[in-house]
């Protein structure tokens, strides 16, 4: 008999519907827990085929217990290497080569130096940085945020370049990133489940939280057909690039345009309280199918992580224009290239603003 554990902190709705959900499904050649560590010994396996992880970007010790159960051939949903090394800034660079749209976005160095370095550690950064043309290409307003963070953590609303020093000087140690606002008609998150089943939900992030699932597109008709269309072509891409079996890719839709905003959520909001009964439904039978199916697939003495067309056409040495020809979709809509102004030339078109 094959075990699916899943790893869980705080939350509730979701993963106890998930466990009585696989357990219904099969229960006989399969079966779902939550997981329980006893001991953590390296090299040594545990008993479960498949781990759901849904909590240990909070908990380090998981983090290092998940990489040890899947180097002993647990295949852990999402794949713990893969998410440690993978943040928010990579994303959009990787959206940019796959053709997907997404607002434009500069790196900015951390306000205060990193803890045991010097002046010196920074001697290849010109000073001052080609600060003009970066914010002729965002635009403001703009937001920053995180290169590598979540949950709306240290984001911040930019009106102006006194705001954002002002602002900066906030962040300490944090890398930023500035990125064009995107006025939206319309905003979509979407699940993503084992890179083929894909879930697309109308969203207000502007909302109170408990209200963010509760709105209508404003696209209606053929226009809408085509955007979820487009919509999905864009979820599968990102996720067979990146490699994450389950994850949340968000998009702000302008004049008919979805621009990725945020597709980096590998332990994604799945509490019935916040995304509503239908919703909740979708997630927990479709999640619970896929983890039967990595079950089913499971096979010892082998590594059964899920990696991403990017990391797999990297080790076998494939031009990056594999991993892009894979992708391509079979859609009309071309996304908008954003460049930088360029002296006595016509300024590039910004992406849109947010409101």
């Amino acid at each position: 008999m094959k075990k699916i554990g899943i790893l869980h902190g705080m939350e509730n709705t979701f993963p106890q519907a998930f466990v009585e959900r696989v357990n219904q499904l099969d229960g006989k050649n399969i079966v779902a827990e939550p997981v329980l560590i006893d001991r953590v010994i390296q090299g040594e396996a545990t008993d479960y085929a498949v781990i759901i992880d849904r909590i240990s970007q909070d908990v380090p010790f998981y983090r290092a217990f998940l990489k040890n159960a899947a180097i002993c051939g647990t295949a852990v949903i999402n794949n713990p290497f893969w998410w440690s090394a993978d943040e928010k800034f990579f994303n959009n660079a990787l959206a940019v080569k796959l053709g997907v749209p997404v607002p434009n976005t500069i790196l900015m160095p951390s306000k205060e130096r990193p803890t045991d370095t010097s002046d010196t550690s920074f001697r290849n950064l010109k000073m001052p940085m080609a600060w003009g043309e970066m914010f002729e290409y965002v635009g403001f307003p703009a937001y920053m945020k995180p290169h590598a963070g979540g949950g709306w953590k240290s984001v911040y609303k930019i009106h102006d370049m006194e705001d954002l020093w002002n602002k900066h000087a906030e962040t300490e140690q944090l890398v930023m990133m500035l990125q064009s606002e995107v006025t939206f008609e319309d905003y979509y998150r979407c699940y993503c489940l084992g890179g083929k089943y894909v879930h697309i939900m109308p969203y207000e992030p502007r909302n109170p939280h408990h209200l963010r699932y509760a709105t209508q597109p404003k696209t209606t008709g053929e226009a809408h057909k085509k955007l979820i269309a487009t919509i999905t072509d864009y979820v599968l891409r990102l996720n067979h690039a990146l490699g994450y079996d389950f994850n949340t890719v968000e998009f702000a839709v302008h004049d008919g345009i979805p621009y990725a905003i945020d597709f980096c959520n590998p332990a994604p909001d799945a509490d019935i309280h916040s995304v509503g009964q239908e919703n909740f439904d979708w997630i927990v039978e479709n999640a619970a199918k896929m983890a039967i199916e990595k079950a089913q697939a499971h096979q010892e003495g082998k590594t059964n992580l899920t990696w991403g067309t990017f990391v797999r056409d990297a080790a076998l040495g494939l031009p990056l224009s594999n991993m892009t020809n894979e992708a391509a979709a079979p859609t009309e809509e071309k996304p908008k290239k954003a460049a930088p102004k360029k002296k006595e030339e016509e300024p590039a078109k910004k992406a849109p603003k947010k409101k």
